[in-house]
């Protein structure tokens, strides 16, 4: 019984992760609309890394692949500025949300960079996957017109820089993901990697025309919340990607795009039309599918017709993680999910789900 509500409890913190990664647009988005675009999300990522600093510690960099160090920290710095700019530089709240759901793009790139890059194979649910995500964010950007790419353009030309830096940070974080599952070995470089964000931003703000920051109570709490919102979300997805249900969690996090629409238009005060819903949920199917596509077939398992009593009483003396298999074989059919990136590269070797290797798909 206590290992059960261990299970759980580490399955909700998994659950809350999510919901917490799900208010960033929104946060973002509240800071830099007081501190600006750069200067908001340099306060705001030097936080998280002051918080990451206590709650997931720094790693021992001598245990770093030479590449994943190098390619991993830049791309994932790139990754995060492209993110915070397309959302602090949007023109209008709705702007700023739409530019988040762009950016959900990566799941669906992700496979198909494990695809071409990593030899991962994939089922026919891979292209309906691919053009269902393409198709919702066209919806999504059509305004309430749908899927009408005249408008699509329209609204893209009015702000290119933003849907740009979001689609570029798509892109970025999608070879991230394969850098990571080809070169980690599980490691974990989360908090040197957030402290390299930070400093890029803190550089960009001292080269810029230092945009004035508007200190009040209420930006340094939106900021404080956002860090912590980042920080413990990484943290509490730690706990339940080692202990809690993985195919729950998985499953859970594509729906990402919706909770961070829903949580982003109550905290900006944005009414999102039923044609945003809509192509939303698109994002999140296509995504799915593009998961579905890679998952691995349970492999058959061969039990003898006749076992002697003695081999049985050996047989039932074996301790058998089945959780812990199954969290492996989940985690090896993950390629997608911003948070299995992440933190799929754990630091606590000994207590982290172990994978085996697998040259074909370079996990």
């Amino acid at each position: 019984m206590g290992a059960t509500k261990s299970s759980r409890s580490a399955t909700a913190a998994g659950l809350l992760a999510i919901v917490l990664w799900s208010s960033m647009v929104g946060m973002i988005r509240l800071v830099t609309d007081s501190l600006g675009a750069i200067g908001g999300a340099a306060m705001i990522y030097s936080c998280c890394a002051v918080l990451l600093s206590v709650t997931v510690g720094w790693p021992k960099f001598k245990d770093f692949s030479r590449t994943y160090l190098v390619t991993g920290a830049v791309m994932f710095a790139a990754y995060e500025v492209c993110f915070a700019l397309a959302i602090g530089l949007a023109d209008t709240p709705r702007q700023a949300i739409e530019v988040g759901i762009v950016n959900y793009l990566w799941p669906s790139l992700t496979v198909v960079f494990a695809i071409v890059f990593a030899g991962q194979k994939a089922s026919r649910l891979i292209l309906p996957g691919i053009v269902l995500s393409v198709a919702g964010i066209a919806v999504v950007l059509g305004g309430d017109a749908g899927l009408d790419i005249t408008g699509t353009l329209d609204n893209v030309r009015s702000n290119p820089l933003s849907y740009a830096l979001a689609f570029a940070g798509a892109l970025i974080w999608a070879g991230y993901c394969t850098v990571t599952k080809m070169f980690a070995n599980g490691n974990n470089g989360i908090t040197p990697f957030f402290t390299l964000t930070a400093v890029s931003f803190w550089c960009m703000y001292l080269l810029s025309d230092h945009e004035p920051m508007h200190l009040s109570f209420t930006a340094i709490a939106a900021t404080v919340v956002a860090a912590c919102a980042i920080g413990f979300g990484y943290a509490l997805w730690n706990v339940g990607i080692l202990r809690g249900n993985m195919t729950l969690l998985a499953a859970a996090s594509y729906f990402t795009p919706v909770l961070s629409a829903a949580f982003s238009s109550l905290m900006l005060a944005t009414a999102l039309g039923l044609t945003f819903w809509v192509g939303t949920a698109v994002v999140c199917i296509g995504a799915i599918l593009c998961w579905l596509a890679t998952r691995e077939p349970k492999a058959a398992v061969e039990v003898p017709e006749e076992t002697s009593a003695l081999d049985e009483q050996i047989f039932d003396e074996q301790p058998v993680d089945e959780p812990r298999l199954e969290e492996s074989a989940v985690v090896r059919s993950l390629l997608g999910t911003r948070v299995e990136c992440a933190v799929t590269i754990v630091s606590d070797h000994h207590s982290a789900p172990r994978v085996p290797v697998d040259a074909r798909s370079g996990s």
